[in-house]
C-alpha cells in the first residue's frame, strides 16, 4: 500500500510541463525529556501538524510511509536523530520538506496550580531542495493545554510553507476544536499500539474522555473494518465530523462496510458523496460496484470513467467488461475480459466470461456463479488527487 501510494505521487508529479508541487514529511518531535513514556507527545505534535498540511490539500506523507522508511534505515520510531538522519529519512521518501523538532517536560512546581508540567515545543523545518533549514517555530505552556500548543504550532508550521494558501488563524483554530490532553494521550497510544485488541481499547477510552473525537472515531471503524466487523465499523465511520481531516475517508470506508454488509444502496450514498468531493478512480469503481448490484445503468458509466483514470488496472477493466456482458455488448465486453487476461493470466473470472461473450450467452436467471462479480478497490489516495487539483486548478476552491 505504501509503495502504491509513493508511485502514484510520482506519476503525478513526474509531468515536465507542470511545476511539481512539494511532498512534505513530518516526524516524530524528539523526547528531551529523557522520559520514554513521554514519546506520545512528540507523536502527537507530529501528527498534528501532518493533519494541517493535510487539511489544506498537500501531499502529506503517512504515518506509513515515515514507519516503512524509519524500519529500512534501521531507524528507532522515537529516537533522537541527526540532522543528517533526518536527511537520509527525507531523501528515501522522495520529500522536499521536512518538519521535525523537540518537545520537553518540565515538572510542575509542588506548590500552586494542579499541572502536569511545563511544555516547550521547538520545529524546524528543513528545505532539502534548497538544503536550507528554516527559522524556529515554538511554543510554551501547560501539558493540559497541549491541543492548544500544537494546533498554534501547526498553524504557524502551515503559513511559514505555504503563506499563500494557509487559513487564517481564527478559521483554522474554528476548524481543530481542542481536546482534551488526556483523550490525545490514549488517543495517540492507541495508534502506536501493535495489537487490535489494545488499539480498540485506547481509541474507546479517547473518546469516553472526549465525545465527538473524530480522529478516534475514524480509528475505531478502522479497527473494526480490519476484522471484518462491518456494522460497528459504519457505527463509528458515522460519528466522524465532516469538517475533520479523515471524513473522506471515513464516507469512502463507511461505503465499502456498508456494501459488504449487503447495502447496496447505503453503499452507493456513501461513495456518490465522496465521489462529488474526490473522483478517485477507486471511488468511481466501488460507485459502480454498488450501483452495477442495484441493476443501475449509471453502473457502466462509473466504471467506465475509473477505467479512463487508470487503464492498466485489471479490476477496472474487468468491472466495466462484466457490465458491458450484463447489457449485452458482447464484443465490447470481450475486449475487456482480454485486457484482463493480458494483464493478469491467473485471473479464473475472466476466461469464463469471455467465453460467454464469445458464445453471446448473457446473464441467465438463477445462475449464482456470475452474479455479484462485481470487485472493489480497498485503497485510497486523497492526497495525491487534492495536490494534482491544486496544480492544474490553482485558482479553483
Amino acid at each position: 500500500m505504501v509503495l502504491r501510494r509513493l508511485a502514484l505521487i510520482s506519476v503525478l508529479f513526474s509531468l515536465p510541463s507542470l511545476v511539481r508541487a512539494d511532498t512534505l514529511l513530518v516526524l516524530p518531535f524528539f523526547n528531551g525529556s529523557g522520559n520514554a513514556s513521554l514519546d506520545w507527545i512528540g507523536e502527537s505534535v507530529a501528527e498534528s501538524v501532518r493533519e494541517a498540511f493535510a487539511s489544506q490539500g498537500m501531499i502529506a506523507l503517512s504515518r506509513d510511509d515515515r514507519e516503512e522508511a524509519y524500519r529500512s534505515l534501521q531507524f528507532h520510531s522515537h529516537a533522537t536523530l541527526t540532522v543528517a538522519s533526518v536527511i537520509r529519512i527525507g531523501q528515501s521518501l522522495g520529500a522536499d520538506q521536512v518538519i521535525y523538532g523537540e518537545f520537553n517536560l518540565k515538572p510542575g512546581p509542588a506548590s500552586g496550580p494542579q499541572t502536569r508540567g511545563t511544555l516547550s515545543i521547538t520545529a524546524h523545518v528543513l528545505d532539502l531542495k534548497l538544503a536550507q533549514e528554516g527559522p524556529k517555530i515554538s511554543e510554551v505552556g501547560a501539558l493540559e493545554d497541549l491541543a492548544v500548543l500544537q494546533r498554534h504550532l501547526a498553524w504557524q508550521t502551515l503559513e511559514l510553507i505555504a503563506p499563500q494558501t494557509a487559513p487564517t488563524l481564527a478559521d483554522f483554530t474554528r476548524r481543530n476544536p481542542v481536546v482534551r490532553a488526556d483523550a490525545i494521550e490514549s488517543y495517540i497510544r492507541g495508534l502506536l499500539a501493535p495489537a487490535a485488541d489494545e488499539k480498540r481499547k485506547l481509541f474507546g477510552q479517547a473518546v469516553r474522555l472526549n465525545p465527538g473525537f473524530s480522529q478516534a472515531c475514524f480509528e475505531l471503524g478502522r479497527v473494526g473494518f480490519r476484522s471484518k466487523d462491518y456494522h460497528s465499523a459504519a457505527d463509528w465511520f458515522q460519528k466522524v465530523a465532516p469538517e475533520s481531516v479523515p471524513f473522506n475517508e471515513a464516507t469512502f470506508l463507511l461505503g465499502l462496510s456498508r456494501y459488504y454488509m449487503g447495502d447496496f444502496a447505503g453503499a452507493e450514498t456513501a461513495f456518490q458523496q465522496v465521489a462529488g468531493y474526490v473522483p478517485l478512480s477507486e471511488v468511481l469503481n466501488d460507485l459502480g460496484a454498488a450501483e452495477s448490484r442495484r441493476n443501475e445503468p449509471s453502473a457502466l458509466v462509473n466504471f467506465q470513467k475509473a477505467l479512463d483514470g487508470d487503464t492498466s488496472d485489471p479490476v477496472y477493466q474487468f468491472n466495466t467488461g462484466y457490465a458491458l456482458w450484463k447489457l449485452g455488448r458482447y464484443a465490447d465486453a470481450a475486449q475487456r475480459f482480454r485486457a484482463v487476461m493480458e494483464r493478469d493470466p491467473e485471473d479464473a473470472d475472466a476466461p469464463v466470461l469471455l467465453a460467454r461473450c464469445l458464445k453471446q450467452s448473457g446473464p441467465r436467471r438463477g445462475e449464482p456463479q456470475t452474479q455479484g462479480m462485481e470487485r472493489l478497490k480497498t485503497n485510497y489516495e486523497e492526497s495525491a488527487w487534492f495536490q494534482l487539483k491544486a496544480i492544474l486548478q490553482p485558482n479553483k476552491p
